[in-house]
């Protein structure tokens, strides 16, 4: 049953992704050209609504779907790792036109390119598991 909740709500969040123009490529092209208040606008939404709802999760006595008591660790104050992972990051999104969550969604509506993508995004984070240890924290 919990699979399906996952598959639902995946699907629910594709097709949102989808709808809402955030898996277009014109339309991160004209983001990263400055051109457009949408993209920004989305991930404005998207900021506000994790910051509220990450706040609530450590204020309130939250639980996940197992009935397990959700507990947020505090991050490192790591300059360089999120300098470094930005910079590829922001790197690989601005040569594909695609962030991992619309990599999934423009599968499903039939990009077929992008399943190269999504195989080079999994054994990118593959390798990223071997070599973690040897990369600054």
């Amino acid at each position: 049953m919990k699979r399906l909740i996952y598959i639902l709500l995946g699907v629910v969040f594709g097709m949102a992704m989808y709808k809402a123009e955030a898996a277009s490529w014109f339309r991160i092209y004209e983001m990263f050209n400055f051109q457009s208040f949408h993209m920004y606008g989305f991930m404005a939404t998207a900021l506000l609504i994790g910051v509220i709802g990450t706040q609530w999760i450590k204020k309130s006595d939250a639980k996940d779907i197992d009935g397990k008591k959700i507990v947020i660790q505090p991050k490192s104050n790591s300059i360089k790792r999120y300098l470094y992972g930005g910079v590829f990051f922001g790197m690989g999104w601005a040569l594909i036109g695609a962030c991992p969550g619309p990599i999934f969604a423009l599968i499903g509506a039939g990009v077929l390119p992008m399943v190269l993508v999504a195989v080079f995004a999994l054994l990118g984070t593959y390798l990223y598991g071997i070599i973690r240890d040897k990369l600054p924290h």
